[in-house]
């Protein structure tokens, strides 16, 4: 049996009790219990599922994404790639300028991803 707790993450293998899992359970969100070694769980960016959902992601879609995860306003994120302006940065968001090599590298630093992301 494996237990997994997402946040923070604490993975447990072996003969695990039932009171350790209830306990795991009370106290942090998003435990996953698989008690068939066939279930085990797969990082997402390898599966098939996340494969088909990045290819329709597009780059801009993504530094939308990033931008809202991190509580960026467009100005804010401007300012931050280099005195872009709200509009430069809500047409790359919308797909209506590209996002060049270098901006994608930037990106990829602010938000400490891949510059694949962007590109």
């Amino acid at each position: 049996m494996q237990v997994v707790v997402k946040r923070p993450l604490i993975k447990v293998e072996g003969d695990i009790s039932p009171e350790l899992v209830q306990f795991l359970k009370e106290r942090y969100e998003g435990v996953d219990v698989i008690e068939n070694e066939e279930d085990e769980l797969v990082e997402i960016t390898k599966s098939e599922w996340y494969r088909g959902i990045r290819r329709q992601i597009s780059p801009g879609e993504n530094m939308r994404i990033y931008r809202k995860l991190h509580g960026l306003s467009q100005e804010n994120l401007g300012r931050k790639l280099g005195h872009f302006t709200r509009q430069n940065v809500s047409n790359m968001e919308r797909g209506h300028r590209a996002i060049s090599k270098p901006v994608a590298k930037k990106l990829a630093e602010v938000f400490d991803v891949s510059v694949e992301k962007f590109l």
